[in-house]
């Protein structure tokens, strides 16, 4: 769900993920969600703010913080990537980086945002580390944001098997539950004024079967499943869209702080 995190695409796969980031932008509650990071950075109290939004993707964050008046600026890996957010958001600055060796001097920034990346990432105690560096000692303002992947909701007749599909797509991501960790790695980085909240995305219909379909293919994949019972589940979970008895709950967690002083 975020390009920072991986691989090069080809011409070719970036339409499948650009489509896939901007049906999480879409989500119920995820526009809410990103309002909510901005008034964490407090960038409404801080006009002409400096703030980063590692692993930008399609630069949609960086484009709502533009437009509310901050110098906001985004990074990925991904070059195709960033030639799209650069299209739809050209009054934006984008740069090519990785989130653990960010292209800034030390304290240049006044906030630092991170969504929906730091499960992807090899370390996250070392990206956070190097968002601290970036960051204004005493100033800077770090929000984290992400879904715990290993804490998906999903009714089912089976919960057993629906138990081995979260598990088995949670396997495929170096750290599926680094959301819920977000506070105490701020707090072990030194961050201040460290504080977190809960939040909960609710989908009902069949804008959820992409996200389920993820699932069906880990857990085959990975053997966890077996292919006829992932597809008894993934034909019950059709079902239940087209007569309006789906439900899928993602559990996202933030959590937000203010860089330590020298």
């Amino acid at each position: 769900m975020d390009a920072m995190s991986k691989d090069q695409h080809t011409s070719a796969s970036l339409p499948r993920l650009a489509e896939q980031l901007d049906r999480a932008d879409a989500a119920p509650g995820a526009a809410a969600l990103r309002q909510r990071s901005y008034e964490l950075l407090g960038l409404r109290e801080r006009p002409g703010a400096r703030v980063l939004d590692a692993g930008c993707g399609t630069g949609r964050a960086v484009g709502e913080m533009t437009g509310a008046g901050a110098r906001a600026e985004g990074v990925d890996t991904d070059p195709a990537m960033l030639a799209l957010a650069r299209e739809r958001w050209p009054g934006a600055r984008f740069h090519r980086g990785d989130a653990l060796r960010l292209p800034y001097d030390d304290g240049t920034l006044d906030g630092y945002r991170a969504d929906k990346l730091y499960h992807a990432l090899p370390d996250p105690a070392a990206a956070l580390a190097e968002a601290r560096r970036v960051l204004a000692p005493g100033l800077g303002r770090v929000c984290l944001l992400g879904h715990d992947w290993d804490a998906l909701v999903i009714d089912a007749d089976d919960p057993g098997l629906t138990r081995a599909l979260v598990r088995a797509r949670a396997a495929e991501l170096p750290f599926p539950r680094a959301a819920r960790g977000y506070r105490n790695l701020l707090l072990d980085a030194g961050f201040q004024d460290v504080r977190a909240e809960a939040h909960t995305w609710v989908l009902t219909g069949e804008d959820a079967l992409p996200h389920l379909a993820g699932h069906v293919r880990a857990a085959v994949a990975s053997g966890a499943v077996g292919a006829d019972g992932a597809e008894r589940w993934g034909r019950e979970q059709r079902r239940r869209a087209a007569a309006d008895r789906l439900f899928l709950a993602i559990p996202f967690f933030v959590a937000a702080g203010r860089a330590p002083g020298d």
